[in-house]
């Protein structure tokens, strides 16, 4: 089910003006603070009514100014995750599940209770409170509510913003799951590109009211006019196909094999590896001796400068349909001295300790 979202609204001196369609899945709004994302989903919510506009998922139309369509809140069937669990604490976490299940109309076909449970891995927390529990299980909690309320629609307001490094990735998996299994279209608010590689089926990148890019994962965070050239990375996809004894995991990708600590997916599991730019080294010639375990060979098929000393390099990776891209950031001087250009071949390092557990999700079939 496609959204569309085509609104115009403005707040003092703020004003939000977007005209999108996001394909079936997971959209991620994705931008800095002040660029709108909580605005446009509050407009989706029903909880701020747009100067003008239509917002409709498929052929369900939630508001149109042009035939004064406006659907309350209360009739959206929304699924809504906060950063905060907002669990009822007098409430068992069983109950607590169970209040969403009350909102569901009765001829609503959603998901049943014990899919929900074993989705989200809660079973042994039925009993428990929300003072029990610990930030990451409010929020699997928190998911599972929303998705018994048999939601048309789910937002997700930045869920992940209040929990620290390993809460995150606790959870990060769940929403993968989410995005992969339920039939629900999700629209996900994050500043974090490590979340837009890891859940997105599509990205709208916000800055100042206005879209600024919008696409793919690897497309958007690809794109320096949305990132900054500090912000690039780039979204490869890839294939555990082994464990070692000496606690390395090899991949498989479009250019070659890639070596990186050990990873808990069993060999078979497609991945998505977030690389930021600043972590590719180049060599024209491919190396020797040196520590780094991931070189792969690729094509240069352009150079942009920033506007200080740096370069972004876009190489291109495997061959014809399966090609990828790979950005590395490096400084005009090298390139110069280097004597890059287009066409050329040309070899990227990568450091195995350079993606962090974050940095790396679980896949799907096609990234674009």
């Amino acid at each position: 089910m496609s959204l569309h979202l085509h609104l115009r609204h403005r707040i003092g001196e703020f004003a939000l003006d977007v005209d999108v369609t996001a394909p079936p899945g997971l959209t991620v709004l994705f931008g800095p603070s002040g660029s709108g994302k909580t605005t446009l989903v509050n407009a989706v919510a029903g909880l701020l009514r747009p100067d003008e506009g239509r917002i409709a998922a498929g052929d369900w139309v939630l508001m149109d100014s042009a035939t004064r369509i406006w659907l309350p809140p209360h009739r959206r069937r929304l699924g809504y995750v906060f950063q905060e669990g907002r669990l009822f604490p007098h409430l068992s976490v069983r109950q607590n599940l169970l209040y969403g299940r009350w909102f569901a109309p009765r001829t609503a076909r959603g998901e049943s209770l014990s899919r929900v449970i074993e989705m989200l891995g809660i079973g042994p927390l039925l009993d428990r409170r929300p003072g029990a529990l610990s930030g990451g299980e409010k929020q699997r909690v928190a998911i599972g509510r929303a998705l018994l309320a048999a939601p048309r629609l789910i937002l997700a307001d930045e869920p992940l913003a209040a929990l620290d490094e390993a809460r995150k990735a606790e959870i990060l998996p769940y929403f993968e799951r989410l995005r992969d299994e339920v039939a629900v279209p999700i629209l996900y608010v994050s500043h974090s590109s490590a979340e837009v590689a890891r859940l997105a089926t599509s990205v709208i990148a916000l800055r100042n009211g206005r879209v600024v890019a919008m696409g793919t994962p690897a497309q958007v965070l690809g794109d320096s006019a949305a990132m900054g050239a500090r912000g690039v990375a780039s979204v490869l996809r890839a294939r555990v196909v082994a464990h070692h004894p000496d606690g390395l995991s090899e991949l498989d990708t479009v250019a070659g094999r890639l070596w990186l600590p050990r990873l808990p997916q069993p060999p078979g599991t497609p991945l998505r590896l977030r690389i930021g730019a600043s972590e590719v080294i180049l060599s024209r010639a491919r190396p020797t001796g040196l520590s780094a375990l991931n070189i792969l060979p690729g094509q240069v098929l352009d150079l942009h400068d920033g506007e200080g000393p740096g370069v972004l390099v876009t190489l291109s990776l495997g061959d014809g349909s399966f090609a990828e891209r790979l950005a590395a950031r490096i400084t005009r001087r090298s390139a110069e001295a280097m004597g890059l250009a287009p066409g050329q071949t040309c070899h990227a390092i990568i450091k195995s300790v350079a993606l962090a557990p974050l940095d790396i999700g679980a896949g799907v079939p096609d990234l674009g």
